[in-house]
């Protein structure tokens, strides 16, 4: 494998399907442009004469939309910004926020990360969509799955608050999980 010697720009991108990670190399003097997801090409473009504008490709399972623009700042110096489904990294992050939970968790030495997408309702863990059975409940909703053998669950009850909305809390075996910042 070549050296990545025009890598310019790494991100990494946390989708239901788990994180990733994106690497963009620019020859400026080439006209190089390469974009690796998880370390595999997906991307390879050569003697690149325009050194401004945008690649675009998908990430993950769920073939996620996402664009790396490139824009000149004056002189030789270049600016790259990440886009994903349409919006900037940091909007797309920000609205992530409002419309998943995360929980990061260790069963039997194994480490797992559970993403529910408020929308949908679906559950991923470590990349795979869960099978899921969702039941009402006295105070709000119960969606139970299992993971390596164990019973989880994630309640949503009404939190009496307009502002705040549904609050969603994952059990597993009977203990409550702290939901992870990513």
């Amino acid at each position: 494998l070549e050296k990545m010697t025009d890598l310019v720009a790494v991100w990494e991108v946390a989708l239901s399907d788990g994180v990733h990670k994106i690497e963009f190399e620019h020859g400026t003097t080439s006209g190089k442009r390469v974009v690796y997801v998880d370390g595999k090409e997906e991307i390879r473009r050569e003697w690149m004469f325009k050194l401004v504008g945008k690649e675009t490709f998908t990430v993950g399972a769920t073939k996620t939309k996402a664009a790396i623009n490139i824009d000149a700042v004056g002189g030789f110096a270049y600016e790259y910004t990440l886009e994903i489904n349409g919006r900037s990294l940091k909007k797309y992050i920000e609205n992530r926020l409002k419309t998943t939970n995360t929980w990061i968790l260790n069963l039997g030495g194994t480490d797992y990360r559970i993403v529910l997408e408020k929308d949908t309702m679906d559950v991923w863990c470590n990349g795979q969509k869960m099978e899921t059975a969702g039941e009402f409940v006295e105070d709000g909703t119960e969606t139970h799955f299992t993971v390596a053998d164990h019973s989880c669950c994630i309640k949503a009850v009404s939190s009496g608050k307009r502002k705040e909305g549904i609050i969603h809390t994952l059990i597993v075996d009977n203990r409550e999980i702290p939901e992870a910042v990513e």
